[in-house]
């Protein structure tokens, strides 16, 4: 009878299960080695790109202004009486000179008339010692009359001179007190509410006026630049006004085109910051006196510099860096000198030439001598195609 030893059923389980073992390492070496050209296939990290050009950079310093008229009168009656004519509209345009109400002017015509005749009898008196003063002088040349005489009416007709001077003084006071009577313009603008009613007894000495009248064309906006800005303002506008752009306050749509008017003479040493106003014509009447805008200063146009998405510029420890794609896809790290950034392009003073390929999208996900492919901004998610 055979029976085997049980030292030797286990030295035969051990084998088999060496044999077992060595067969799936066998079968999972080959299976990587011809799934691994695949994934080198897939390797290359989606990412969205854009090349290097070159084009003129406008620098602009934008700024939150507010729109301000130049001129604002609140129009007062100068003389007593009852308002008996309002000859405008709330919020009409009026002209310089145009007459806007009329006080009662029949005190004020009484005092012209009375005035009046106060001058023609002080000039009738005028002319009565011209005579006296003539005949005196023709008696005392002929020695038919005192001297005295004459040198008496010559006194007296100085005086009578200087009485009827004062006469037309108060008549010429009297016609302006008249004509104060006709409240008009003092200049082109648009009016606002009415603040006396038709009867209402005006008073020269009060505060409260009949309507303000604001100018609405030209027009300016004030605003507020960084300290830091302002040697290069100032050096630019030696060279002729800048432009100014007035902007809705979002800054997405443009109102009027302007010019820088005035740079304060002090910077605001609570905020660092220096105050400007530009001048604007408004005959569209788009700017409107209190509002809000978005002001955008152009200081200079630099001509034939490099650029590229701002998206593109990363910062790291040494500074800023883009991620370059050369030839074969592949990404490597450059340091940039990063300046301006003008309506999402990025100014590179130095370290990128015109044509080369920078990565703009998907830098997260790549590293140095990694491949890439490019993908079209807005038509693959990169975080879908990277998967």
């Amino acid at each position: 009878m055979n029976v085997s030893h049980p030292r030797h059923r286990v030295v035969f389980g051990g084998l088999a299960m060496l044999s077992l073992a060595a067969a799936l390492s066998g079968f999972q070496w080959i299976k990587h080695a011809q799934a691994a050209p695949v994934k080198s296939e897939a390797g290359a990290i989606p990412v969205q790109m854009a090349q290097v050009s070159r084009q003129d950079l406008p620098i602009w310093i934008s700024a939150i202004g507010n729109v301000q008229a130049l001129n604002s009168v609140n129009v007062r009656v100068r003389v007593d009486g009852e308002l008996q004519k309002i000859l405008f509209n709330e919020g009409q345009m009026v002209s310089a000179g145009s007459l806007l109400a009329v006080i009662d002017p029949r005190v004020y015509q009484a005092q012209v008339a009375q005035a009046q005749a106060l001058v023609a009898k002080d000039q009738a008196q005028l002319a009565n010692l011209k005579v006296n003063l003539d005949r005196a002088s023709k008696l005392a040349a002929a020695k038919a009359g005192p001297t005295q005489d004459v040198d008496t009416y010559r006194a007296q007709l100085a005086a009578q001179q200087a009485t009827v001077q004062a006469d037309q003084a108060a008549l010429d006071t009297a016609r302006l007190q008249l004509e104060f009577t006709q409240v008009k313009a003092p200049l082109t603008g648009r009016t606002g509410q009415r603040l006396l009613d038709v009867g209402s007894i005006a008073h020269g000495a009060e505060a409260t006026g009949l309507v303000t009248i604001t100018q609405m064309n030209p027009i300016s906006v004030a605003f507020a630049v960084p300290q830091d800005d302002l040697a290069e303002i100032l050096e630019e506008n030696a060279k002729g006004a800048l432009q100014v752009i007035a902007m809705t306050r979002d800054g997405r749509q443009e109102i009027a085109h302007g010019q820088l008017s005035f740079i304060d003479s002090q910077v605001t040493a609570a905020s660092g910051q220096i105050q400007l106003k530009a001048q604007f014509d408004n005959a569209a009447a788009k700017l409107w006196p209190g509002e809000l805008v978005s002001a955008r200063l152009l200081v200079q146009t630099r001509r034939d510099v490099a650029v590229v998405p701002a998206d593109a510029v990363q910062l790291g420890r040494q500074g800023n860096f883009v991620y370059v794609v050369d030839a074969d896809q592949r990404v490597q790290p450059r340091q940039v000198d990063a300046a301006t950034v003008v309506e999402g392009k990025q100014w590179i003073r130095q370290g990128l030439n015109a044509g080369e390929t920078v990565v703009v999208q998907g830098q997260s996900r790549v590293a140095p001598g990694l491949k890439v492919t490019p993908v079209k901004s807005g038509s693959v998610d990169l975080a879908e195609a990277a998967r």
